[in-house]
């Protein structure tokens, strides 16, 4: 046991970082060299509930006080000491979606997460009005369409804020969101640092003739960047996130992020011509630009880093999910067989057998759409599985044309970013689920998109570590000292990670296998209109 660590911890000297995702709330405590020291887990799982994806405020509260107890405990047992007192805090979560209150705090609806895809006419004319691409997951694009829908919920908003800014607020008073989560909820001028004021007056003109009592900027949150404090752990914040009463308030806490900016922080990847890909429920990449792009492309959206720089993300609703539930039948046939084979093994074991599969995984297809996918255009999902009947139908190539599934949608989106755009990508960080395994994910992502791809060895740590090391950056900066340069210098100097670079016959077979996905793409679109 390190003396260091009890004195840090002892003495408040450490940061917490709780990030919400898709199935599992996570928390990770640093110390004072930034490196993990401990950590707490809840797994969860949205909802379907009168065809909205939705998280309980029941489950979102049990979550965290389950996750942050875990942490405790973890805390208590590696070191002997309680975690009484906090350096810093940040939250972060799945980015976008509409959680909308009135002025006494309630909840007007059910959260809408990001999953949803139920806001494609507000969309479309959002983005002729904006001449900007709006997706369905925004925040703006959900309000638009309750306005368009009439529901009546809309008059009694007073504030409107996603799952990572609703935490915040509920444990430090402050209605305030970082730039990078709130460029999912309305599109933000990188000059000003702010949502972008000549947008904010159009949708106010669009909606005029409503005769709401608020005008956009009454409702949505305070924007601050990276670097910024954005308020302390309340009383009655550190009483909801520690009901035992341990935890002390106090605390200085960044501005929330989403799951986007968090990736790219523990990835390295907020310069300019630098990239990641986080790989989980759901798949996104983000490249920081060098400049706009050419014109407006619904597959692309237009969001920033933490500290407000430009970048170009591809985001698609559904990864892993199939891909999960595919693993879990064929443990359920080991358990049947009398093995017992744990998860990690198992993964393992059938990733890795994908590596013998033939380049284009040999006549089978998956589609993995869990739910709906914008990129694809498509408004629900239906997993499907498809094979001609000469296919060289073996596990290997089973496993193969999942994973490939996995990535197809962000392959044809960035197709469009870096073939079409022109875009250049000087390194792409991977993190998630999907990299968990060594190598299989990274070499099959490094052919999806033509160019190498690193793994950190921090990369495992992921968003709850990001948004922890955006607590430190708050802290720790120097004058003049950019978020870039703080993580270059002070967080990744000596840092390793593995490096994978496209092989050829790998890129060949899967532009191959991506060729013949979107030719039979309109299976998917009769799975999805005729299985109701």
């Amino acid at each position: 046991m390190s003396e260091a660590i009890v004195k840090a911890i002892q003495e408040g000297k450490t940061v917490l970082g709780i990030e919400f995702g898709s199935t599992r709330i996570k928390a990770v405590l640093v110390d004072e060299s930034h490196q993990p020291i401990a950590m707490g887990t809840h797994d969860w799982e949205n909802r379907l509930e009168d065809n909205i994806w939705t998280y309980s405020l029941d489950d979102i509260w049990g979550g965290l006080t389950s996750c942050y107890g875990s942490l405790a405990e973890d805390v208590k047992a590696k070191y002997g000491v309680p975690l009484v007192r906090l350096g810093a805090l940040g939250f972060s979560g799945m980015m976008h979606g509409y959680m909308p209150f009135d002025r006494t705090g309630k909840l007007l609806v059910p959260f809408r997460t990001w999953r949803n895809t139920m806001t494609e006419e507000a969309c479309r004319k959002l983005v002729q009005v904006f001449q900007f691409n709006i997706p369905q997951r925004w925040s703006i694009a959900h309000l638009y369409q309750a306005i368009l829908n009439g529901e009546p919920h809309v008059k009694d908003i007073s504030y409107l804020t996603t799952l990572a800014g609703y935490i915040h607020w509920q444990l430090s008073g402050e209605k305030v969101m970082g730039i990078g989560e709130a460029s999912g909820m309305f599109p933000i001028d990188s000059a000003a640092r702010d949502f972008d004021g000549r947008m904010l007056d159009q949708f106010d003109k669009l909606t005029a003739e409503k005769g709401y009592p608020w005008k956009i900027r009454d409702i949505l949150p305070r924007v601050a960047c990276a670097g910024q404090q954005a308020g302390v752990l309340t009383a009655e914040g550190a009483k909801r996130l520690d009901p035992t009463g341990t935890l002390e308030p106090g605390a200085a806490m960044c501005p929330p992020e989403g799951d986007a900016g968090t990736g790219m922080t523990a990835t390295n990847s907020v310069a300019v011509r630098t990239g990641n890909i986080s790989a989980g429920t759901s798949i996104f990449s983000m490249v920081v630009t060098e400049a706009s792009l050419s014109k407006v492309h619904e597959e692309i959206d237009m969001v920033t880093t933490p500290d407000g720089y430009p970048v170009a993300m591809v985001h698609c609703n559904n990864c892993t999910s199939d891909l999960n539930a595919w693993v879990h039948l064929f443990e359920q046939f080991a358990e049947l067989s009398g093995q017992k084979i744990s998860k990690d093994d198992l993964y393992g074991s059938l990733y890795r057998e994908a590596l013998k599969g033939d380049a284009d995984c040999g006549g089978l297809m998956a589609y993995n759409y869990f739910s709906g996918e914008p990129v694809m255009g498509l408004d629900a999902g239906r997993p499907l599985f498809l094979r001609t009947p000469d296919a060289s139908f073996t596990l290997a190539n089973f496993m193969r044309a999942h994973l490939y599934g996995a990535m197809a949608a962000l392959k044809i989106g960035n197709d469009i970013l870096l073939k079409e755009e022109h875009v250049r990508v000087d390194s792409l960080m991977g993190h998630g689920g999907l990299f968990k395994t060594p190598v299989v994910g990274q070499q099959l992502m490094a052919a999806a998109m033509n160019a190498p791809v690193t793994v950190m060895d921090t990369a495992s740590e992921g968003g709850p570590w990001g948004i922890a090391i955006l607590a430190c950056y708050m802290r720790e900066k120097e004058e003049g000292e950019t978020l870039a340069d703080y993580l270059n210098n002070k967080i990744f100097a000596g840092q390793t990670g593995t490096t994978i670079s496209p092989k050829p016959e790998d890129v060949a077979g899967f532009d191959a296998y991506i060729e013949k996905y979107k030719a039979a793409l309109p299976a998917e679109k009769a799975a999805i209109a005729g299985l109701r």
